[in-house]
């Protein structure tokens, strides 16, 4: 077992709910003293981890904030989010505040976090999401935003080295306490889930579990890359829509496993992009 967490100080933003709570609680099942920073306190009490209330948005805050701790091993990246809102639906300005939340509270963060890691020889988990490498209608700036966020890491991954090792997390559908808000329900749930390879959605301790391995010793050489935490991705359309060889006993399309496309929810303001809870 790898211990190399034991005793180590991360920070995990927006850990109070979804999958920042899985987050904070996989790093604390590490041995970690775990400080989770969001605007409003945890719900349900989150064992092993401290909360400390915080605005990401506001810069001097953060660097008040990050200032103040003694040391940091491990930062993640984890605050972000998005309504559904079309891009003619609202203005820029509305659209901007995606995209600072996204991916300019991040590096605020980081940079009020580097004096601590390159002294602790630490890291930076970035979490990102697969809505970052494909269209993301309904949600074109956090996608945006997000995949400015991977190139982001990528270049910091550079520029810290040797010191900080700083990698993303590239997030496919997970199921939290609001999935049902995005999905439509049961019903809608298990329609999308059939749409991932593995046959179901992502629960956040599977999220927890990845960025405490690229956090760890067991990810020492490992720096500058996106892992990909989403269940295989997503089944190519037109797979479903070919009829070469439908009819033969080996179609990719035949049998009663194929894949089905969940409509359940389809209409509802979040169902679409299937946005984090962080």
């Amino acid at each position: 077992m790898d211990n190399s967490l034991r005793g180590s100080t991360v920070v995990v933003t927006g850990g109070t709910r979804g999958v920042g709570a899985g987050i904070a609680r996989a790093f604390a099942a590490a041995g970690a003293h775990v400080l989770a920073c969001a605007r409003r306190p945890p719900q349900e009490r989150l064992d092993g981890v401290e909360f400390t209330p915080l605005d990401l948005r506001d810069p001097p805050a953060v660097r008040a904030f990050f200032a103040a701790l003694p040391r940091l091993d491990v930062l993640v990246n984890n605050a972000g989010g998005t309504p559904y809102r079309r891009l003619a639906d609202a203005d820029a300005e509305r659209h901007a505040r995606v995209v600072e939340l996204n991916l300019i509270t991040p590096l605020t963060a980081s940079l009020a976090a580097y004096e601590h890691l390159r002294r602790s020889r630490g890291s930076v988990v970035m979490v990102g999401s697969v809505s970052g490498g494909r269209p993301s209608p309904g949600s074109a700036a956090y996608g945006a935003a997000k995949a400015g966020l991977a190139n982001l890491a990528a270049s910091m991954a550079v520029e810290w080295a040797p010191e900080v090792r700083v990698n993303t997390l590239v997030v496919g559908m997970v199921r939290t306490e609001r999935s049902a808000a995005h999905y439509g329900g049961p019903d809608g749930i298990a329609a999308v889930a059939r749409t991932v390879p593995l046959g179901r959605l992502a629960v956040p301790a599977d999220v927890g579990a990845a960025a405490v391995f690229l956090a760890s010793s067991a990810a020492g050489y490992i720096s500058g890359a996106s892992l990909h935490v989403h269940g295989g991705g997503e089944r190519p359309a037109f797979l479903d829509a070919a009829t070469a060889g439908a009819d033969a006993p080996e179609a990719v399309t035949a049998g009663p496993d194929a894949p089905v496309t969940g409509t359940a929810g389809a209409d509802a303001p979040d169902a679409p992009t299937a946005v984090k809870e962080s």
